[in-house]
């Protein structure tokens, strides 16, 4: 069946579930509600401990991650130096074969796609049985099994390895073989999804970073590499004193009139995106006391401390930000939306960089700001270009909510097909 035509069903199953309502088919076991013909059996019944040392040292080094398994230590973005001659009392690790990492409480048994070696206080299973592999990479990665996990080790503690002996007393799903594939199947299918919203939002960002580089001018010139058909004119340069209001308007939040305004601050924002997490509240419901800047909609917030982070946002309705932040708004000839890209440039963040590294928490002030110079076009291709790139900011928000949906899909998916 496609994932697409199962949103009904997923729901009116979940929802029944949740209720305590065991939907007809299903019976309730060790590991939570499952369909009828589904054996629930110790992990050892199914997993193995494999100690294999037997091994001329020569494999590459394999290191745990939670996000992508079990992976050559090339692999990571660091350089993790170890002594050649130690890997002798490394574990092989075949491919497909599971480990359980020290972090295993944290994040589940991990899985490898690769041969290797591996440290040897990492336990690392083999199936006795014929499973799908892709089942069980979901299955004991699934926040379920990872909450049973935590409440079966007595005692559990950050760093804690989990020993084969507690992991082999605990209860697991064993669907016939033919469903682990279907199941395994309709996972990774919406894996694919999920993948392609994310390369989506990926290539919109490389094309908004090509686009800022090649619309705005190169150090030392008056006129971009592309522009917009009837425009030839030089850009000039302006004052960011003479264009840019930085706001002063501070009010007391615990005014009624402010109660239910949300609030924004630097912690609420997607570095260098713009976008606005899903975790912002009101002022009420933050309990705010101290003084914040009032922003309306249309204006421009900018995270003043670590400007490196890129923090901005081009407000979409009214509300509070923090000390932490600066409300700018545009004016004598400067467009608004032209402003808000002005922030993204290369060379702004250059110059934001470079005069906030001192002593202490990295700041720009408000003089700092003001002695900033950029160079601009006339206010028709201003707009042009801040109307351009919000549209590219727009496409990248309607592919991040899109993935978005998909990932709690596939949430839905892995709580009604792995456990109920």
């Amino acid at each position: 069946q496609d994932v697409r035509s199962m949103d009904k069903e997923i729901k009116e199953r979940i929802a029944a579930i949740n209720s305590g309502i065991i939907p007809e088919g299903y019976k309730k076991t060790k590991v939570g509600i499952v369909p009828w013909g589904w054996e629930v059996i110790k992990a050892k019944e199914v997993f193995s401990n494999i100690s294999n040392k037997k091994h001329n040292g020569d494999l590459e080094v394999l290191s745990s991650t939670q996000d992508k398994g079990i992976i050559p230590r090339s692999m990571l973005d660091i350089d993790i130096k170890y002594d050649k001659e130690s890997t002798s009392n490394y574990k092989k690790v075949e491919k497909g074969n599971f480990v359980i990492s020290l972090r295993s409480f944290q994040g589940g048994i991990e899985y490898s796609e690769y041969e290797g070696l591996i440290s040897p206080a990492y336990t690392v299973l083999g199936s006795k049985v014929e499973i799908c592999d892709d089942y069980y990479k979901s299955y004991l990665k699934s926040p379920d099994y990872i909450q049973r996990l935590n409440t079966a080790v007595y005692g559990i503690r950050d760093g804690k390895n989990i020993s084969y002996d507690d992991f082999s007393l605990i209860y697991i799903p064993f669907p016939p073989l033919p469903e682990q594939q279907k199941i395994a199947e309709i996972l990774s299918t919406q894996d694919k999804l999920i993948e392609l919203q994310e390369k989506k939002i990926e290539q919109l960002k490389e094309l908004k970073k090509a686009y800022l580089q090649k619309m705005f001018p190169q150090k030392g010139s008056k006129y971009p590499e592309l522009r917009f058909k009837g425009f030839t004119d030089p850009w000039e340069q302006r004052k960011w004193c003479d264009t840019v209001d930085i706001s002063t308007e501070m009010v007391n939040p615990t005014e009624e009139q402010y109660s239910d305004m949300p609030h924004i601050a630097p912690g609420n924002i997607e570095s260098f995106t713009g976008r606005v997490y899903d975790n912002v509240k009101t002022v009420k419901e933050e309990e705010l006391i101290s003084g914040k800047f009032r922003f309306r909609k249309g204006d421009i917030i900018y995270g003043k401390i670590r400007p490196q982070l890129g923090k901005y946002v081009f407000a979409e309705y009214d509300g509070l930000t923090s000390a932490d932040a600066y409300v700018l708004k545009a004016h004598n000839a400067l467009n608004q939306k032209f402003l808000f890209i002005v922030l993204q440039t290369k060379d702004f963040y250059d110059y934001s960089v470079s005069v906030s590294q001192r002593s202490g928490m990295p700041k720009i002030n408000r003089n700092e700001l003001n002695a900033y110079c950029f160079t601009a076009p006339n206010e028709e291709e201003q707009r042009k270009i801040g109307e351009f790139f919000l549209s590219i900011d727009r496409l990248i928000t309607l592919h991040q909510r899109k993935s978005e949906q998909e990932k709690q899909k596939k949430k839905a998916l892995m709580q009604l097909l792995l456990t109920g």
